[in-house]
């Protein structure tokens, strides 16, 4: 395709045939044109179109489906959290051959939303307000919500919306922008069908920082609202309480809970305790600052960063947060499993899990950690349908690893022990340093007489934790005795692990 643009006699021809297009649609399509080398940022062309007037962020989503109408949906390219680019040309992408099939119920990704804020630093804080926007509307069950932890993968990527749609087997996309003057905020949010791009609803909604829980409430009821205007929101069991009454803490948990996601490296460890304890500092009784240490300790165990005996350390907390009677999903099912995987209580850790499950039946982060419990209880079964509905939930979760493993356990305790090897090995590409994924494997690979393959994944592990031996694997696991722990032992025993 052939695009000329004379700026002089304000025309653009494609293909030989002229464009009829609007005074600001032209200078929008001016300023991409003049920079299709780069992502142009929101800001940027509401500066370079709108100079020196005060303008909705809608008025520019308006010339870009405009533009798109006249070039071709592929022409420009929706970066999310940036902006757009030119991409005039460019085919649409296959469908890829394993993409998720749409829900027979309403199907909703929200993409990160674009920081208009003017300031760099305050990603994060956008992000977990899109976060919590998201995980109110998972907890209405007439809707299918993707994982953030899927959608925000989209950030900074140049993308058709109907690729992420087809990607993520959505029929909705919901994107917006923050903007912040002072303590004033502006969230922008459209809804638009991924598809054909056809915008379903926008609004804006204006508030301070002081209210900030109070905007994504309304976000999210509006964006219900649009989709399925007949919803009773009185059934829709939102959470409606604040989390903490400290800005301050809320801040740093938003900080440490993004980190958290990021485990198992060492440093990210740190940064995610350091700003989570600090939090509890400032709020003692900040609920679920204290399950998301919870959590920390849950991975810095999994990932051998600390020994058993350090990950025991939050027990207590633990025990605050489901004693608390909070009703956030997340806290229960973070706490929930810790108290399955370091405090051996599996009926504890399953009834708070379910319980998180019931609360928000769209998270793709319990419903792994419902999965992994059940196979601590050799349920392999039930554990599998949690871990393989994870994965349809958050196909892209950054923990998408752990799902794998989970599934390869169960495959295991299941005695399909090639099929687990596979799982196995391809959650070991995706995160080569989660080491409860070398226990499953050399066990494996040593049941079905793999003895070299088993050597080397057991000496990587024994290069990792020199202190393993079959005792401390008896009374560290979570698994009751099964298929998976005798299959395990087998393996430290054929690689020379000592008894004690």
């Amino acid at each position: 395709m052939n695009l000329v643009i004379d700026d002089s006699q304000r025309r653009a021809v494609l293909d030989g045939a002229e464009l009829e297009l609007g005074a600001r649609a032209f200078d929008v399509l001016v300023h991409l044109h003049a920079h299709a080398d780069r992502t142009v940022t929101k800001q940027e062309l509401l500066d370079a179109v709108w100079a020196g007037l005060m303008v909705e962020e809608g008025n520019l989503t308006v010339q870009i489906g405009t533009l798109r109408k006249a070039l071709g949906r592929e022409a420009i390219k929706t970066v999310p959290g940036v902006g757009y680019r030119l991409t005039l040309g460019a085919s649409a992408p296959a469908l890829p051959v394993d993409a998720p099939s749409l829900p027979d119920k309403p199907s909703l990704a929200v993409l990160p939303f674009t920081n208009l804020t003017g300031q760099a630093e305050a990603d994060y804080l956008v992000d977990g307000m899109v976060s919590e926007i998201i995980s109110a509307l998972g907890r209405i069950q007439s809707f299918f919500v993707i994982s953030s932890t899927s959608s925000f993968t989209y950030k900074g990527r140049s993308v058709d919306l109907a690729q992420v749609g087809r990607e993520l087997g959505v029929r909705y996309i919901l994107e917006g922008s923050i903007q912040q003057a002072g303590l004033r905020l502006r969230i922008f949010a459209q809804l638009v069908e991924a598809e054909t791009g056809q915008m379903i609803w926008q609004e804006r909604f204006e508030g301070t920082t002081d209210d900030i829980f109070d905007l994504q409430d309304r976000v999210a009821e509006s964006t219900a609202a649009a989709l399925e205007p007949k919803l009773v929101w009185a059934e829709a069991a939102r959470i409606r309480t604040k989390p903490t009454d400290s800005l301050a803490a809320y801040d740093l948990y938003l900080q440490g809970s993004r980190l958290n996601y990021l485990l198992p490296k060492v440093d990210n460890h740190k940064e995610t305790m350091r700003f989570l304890r600090e939090a509890l500092e400032l709020d003692p009784n900040f609920v679920q600052a204290k399950a998301g240490i919870c959590a920390a300790h849950t991975w810095a165990f999994a990932s051998r960063t600390w020994t058993f005996e350090q990950a025991e350390a939050a027990i207590p907390l633990a025990r605050d947060v489901l004693g608390s009677g909070t009703e956030d999903p997340l806290a229960l099912a973070q706490a929930g499993h810790y108290m399955a995987y370091i405090g051996r209580d599996h009926a504890l850790g399953l009834t708070y899990l379910e319980q998180a499950a019931h609360l928000n039946p769209n998270s793709a982060t319990i419903g792994l950690l419902l999965g992994w419990v059940h196979n601590y209880e050799g349920n392999p079964d039930a554990a599998l349908r949690y871990l393989e509905r994870a994965m349809r939930l958050s196909p892209l979760h950054p923990q998408i690893a752990v799902t794998i493993c989970g599934i390869g356990q169960a495959e295991l305790e299941r005695g399909k022990t090639e099929l687990a090897i596979t799982h196995f090995e391809r959650a070991l590409s995706e995160a080569p340093d989660f080491l409860t994924i070398h226990l499953g494997l050399q066990g494996a690979y040593h049941v079905v007489g793999r003895a070299e393959e088993s050597a080397r994944i057991a000496a990587v592990f024994r290069e990792r934790v020199p202190d393993m031996s079959v005792d401390v694997f008896q009374r560290t696991r979570p698994q009751i005795a099964g298929v998976y722990s005798a299959c395990v032992i087998a393996g430290l025993r054929a690689n020379g692990f000592p008894e004690e």
